[in-house]
């Protein structure tokens, strides 16, 4: 019997990749459609890693700054064009970066010889009406405004501003927890079939339900988007979470002459460094705590490291891993 089970073929394992916006837009770019077409190629020729070893591969992304582009677009035509709520917008990078990657995974695969499909799924997300989040906004988006316009802003749209310190006068929107990827149950049997999704774009189109009729509605927040990928990843059980991000991994006492990379990180040691304020809210934080939901929930692996490192990074020799035991 020991014989008959070590011969049976193994389930392929399937891994989430979390990248940010800005993988599309490199320093000093401007964020043309070309450099973000060759700024997704280069990301995807990194990516072809996991499919030259055999996983399914679900990708993620960032769209901090193409959605900003999308809001300053509003700003410069509210008077002649009616304007867009936000959950759109994020829907609306969803598509186009999605577009962007979906071709140079398609045209990656090909000069591989690899037969598989790529499919972008505009991508839902749930999250709780009674969600802090909705009392305290405290995600900046959008242009940076003067007082004057952000005043006029407040007044007329019922917006909340908030000063985002050099960059001046900000619109800042909620940014709560996601409870489940709606499309969670398509982009699992996607994956198991084989193809490469991508989806989660931004985060996800944070959606609530409506108490009276329970139909669902688009809300104007911004989900951080590794905390979505963290819950997809459960969603389609996955083996593996990669967040890829600026450093080749997780570092304590960050930018510190006495800083150390993380190397292997138990799930215990991984609580320890949170509470003693290791990563902070607006740079590592939401990644560890991404990584650190995963495991909790019965996730195998996960890694952060930097798309340089990434092949490195698979073989133990760089990035920071996490694993779920304590």
């Amino acid at each position: 019997m020991d014989e008959f089970v070590s011969r049976r073929p193994q389930p392929t394992p399937t891994v989430v990749v979390a990248m940010g916006g800005h993988a599309f837009m490199l320093p000093g770019e401007r964020g043309t459609h070309e450099q973000a077409s060759q700024n997704a190629r280069a990301i995807c020729r990194e990516l072809m890693t996991f499919v030259e070893r055999g996983y399914n591969l679900v990708l993620t992304h960032g769209n901090g700054p193409q959605v900003g582009d999308l809001l300053e677009q509003v700003e410069l035509t509210r008077e002649r064009i009616p304007p867009r709520p936000l959950d759109v917008l994020v829907a609306q990078t969803e598509g186009s970066l999605g577009y962007l990657l979906q071709r140079a995974l398609l045209n990656e695969l090909r000069a591989r010889d690899v037969r598989r499909y790529v499919v972008t799924v505009i991508t839902q997300v749930l999250v709780d009406v009674d969600d802090p989040a909705f009392a305290t906004p405290t995600k900046p988006v959008g242009p940076s405004m003067t007082e004057a316009d952000a005043s006029q802003r407040e007044a007329e749209l019922g917006w909340q501003i908030k000063l985002d310190g050099k960059r001046g006068w900000r619109r800042v929107v909620p940014s709560p927890r996601p409870i489940k990827v709606i499309q969670r149950h398509m982009i699992r049997e996607a994956t198991q079939a084989g193809h490469i999704v991508i989806a989660g774009g931004g985060g996800g189109v944070p959606m609530t339900k409506d108490p009276t009729s329970d139909d669902y509605v688009g809300v104007e927040a911004v989900i951080d988007k590794d905390l979505t990928s963290s819950v997809l990843a459960t969603d389609v059980s996955a083996d593996l979470l990669v967040i890829l991000t600026a450093v080749d991994g997780v570092y304590l006492n960050w930018g510190q002459p006495n800083e150390v990379r993380l190397g292997a990180v138990t799930m215990a040691e991984c609580r320890r460094y949170i509470d003693e304020g290791h990563f902070p809210s607006g740079s590592m934080g939401p990644k560890v705590e991404a990584i650190y939901g995963f495991l909790q929930r019965g996730g195998k692996r996960g890694l952060i490291t930097d798309a340089a490192s990434l092949v490195d990074a698979l073989d133990g020799r760089a990035g920071t891993h996490f694993v779920g035991r304590i």
